[in-house]
């Protein structure tokens, strides 16, 4: 392992007002998404959906650091002939890879997944690493609920994560470590920091007893925020200030960088919560690591409805990505204001 080029690669991935697209959708999801917009889910559409992204200029080079792939991705080439790879490279950016197979039900714990996909994971990694992967991702599921999460799912998942990334750095590949406490159910805010409080330290501490360097990672989590179904929402200063509270006891400085998963959360919400979190970044003595956003849905829900499926339609596709990611770039330096949304910038 070369920790001076994983360090390097995953201060790049995190360097100031860029973030990471989240382009990794499994072909289901993305077949839900499709659905939505009357688009039939084909290889092609797929390819075309995401050659539409990637091609967009100013998105790609101004606030796009990298892009996590979907295997089926990884592979393709854009129409003409050029391999999707090489259209991020050309545009700046880090291609990376979504090596998690999904989840399955946990053993004895009703309610509870644990993610798989470590058999086999170092000869991938190597495959991967071939194809310009310099980056992965591997995402654990922890539910709030009655009763759970439960210690042997957090510390499953936790142990999981943390082997995953050991086996990247191994591979010369930076790990995203993402462990999602998800805002599904009726918890309040308060419910979900103590929960996701639990999962990052069990998840630092199995990073700890599998010798991950955390110089050569990053960290996806959630924020602290309210479940969809609570009568208890939180505003936007209050999730922002115990969010960073959250990080502050759970997260140790050597880690270089938190790219946010947006969880759910509508596209100007994740953007309103990056941007109070980075304010108040600024008005202390400042924050260890940078925060910024490494969105899916926040980040494609407005191309995908303005593409539609349709060659004529990928221009129009194109500014609403690089709206979205403008935005969420001004919000990772604390430079965003809802007055902005209302102008679609060039």
């Amino acid at each position: 392992m070369n920790l001076a080029d994983l360090n390097t690669i995953a201060r790049a991935m995190v360097a100031p007002g860029k973030g990471i697209l989240a382009a990794d959708e499994s072909s289901g999801t993305i077949k839900k998404r499709f659905d939505v917009i009357g688009v039939e889910s084909t290889e092609t559409s797929r390819r075309d959906y995401r050659e539409m992204m990637f091609r967009s200029k100013q998105a790609m080079s101004d606030y796009i650091s990298g892009v996590i792939l979907y295997d089926e991705t990884i592979w393709q080439d854009a129409a003409d002939g050029t391999p999707l790879v090489k259209l991020i490279e050309q545009a700046g950016g880090i291609p990376g890879i979504k090596v998690d197979e999904g989840t399955q039900p946990l053993p004895n714990c009703p309610g509870e997944l644990i993610t798989v996909g470590l058999d086999k994971l170092a000869e991938r990694l190597a495959k991967y690493y071939k194809q310009g992967a310099r980056f992965a991702k591997w995402r654990a599921v922890i539910d709030i609920g009655a009763g759970i999460p439960s210690y042997a799912a957090v510390h499953t998942n936790a142990h999981a994560l943390a082997r995953y990334a050991a086996l990247c750095q191994q591979a010369q590949i930076v790990p995203i470590v993402e462990p999602e406490v998800l805002m599904d159910g009726d918890h309040d805010i308060d419910r979900c920091y103590e929960v996701t409080e639990f999962v990052l330290k069990e998840t630092f501490q199995e990073l700890y007893y599998q010798k991950v360097a955390l110089e050569g990672m990053i960290l996806k989590p959630n924020m602290a925020v309210a479940g969809k179904k609570s009568a208890k929402k939180a505003g936007v200063q209050e999730v922002a200030e115990k969010t960073v509270k959250l990080l502050k006891s759970c997260v140790p400085a050597a880690v270089p960088g938190i790219a946010f998963l947006s969880g759910g959360q509508s596209d100007e919400e994740a953007t309103a919560h990056l941007d109070a979190m980075n304010k108040i970044g600024g008005l202390t003595s400042g924050l260890p690591w940078g925060l910024t956003f490494s969105y899916g849905r926040a980040l494609q829900a407005a191309p995908q409805k303005a593409w539609s499926g349709k060659a004529d339609n990928v221009a129009a596709g194109q500014a609403a990505f690089t709206h979205r990611a403008k935005m969420n770039s001004l919000a990772s330096k604390g430079e965003w204001s809802s007055d902005l949304e209302s102008k679609k910038a060039a």
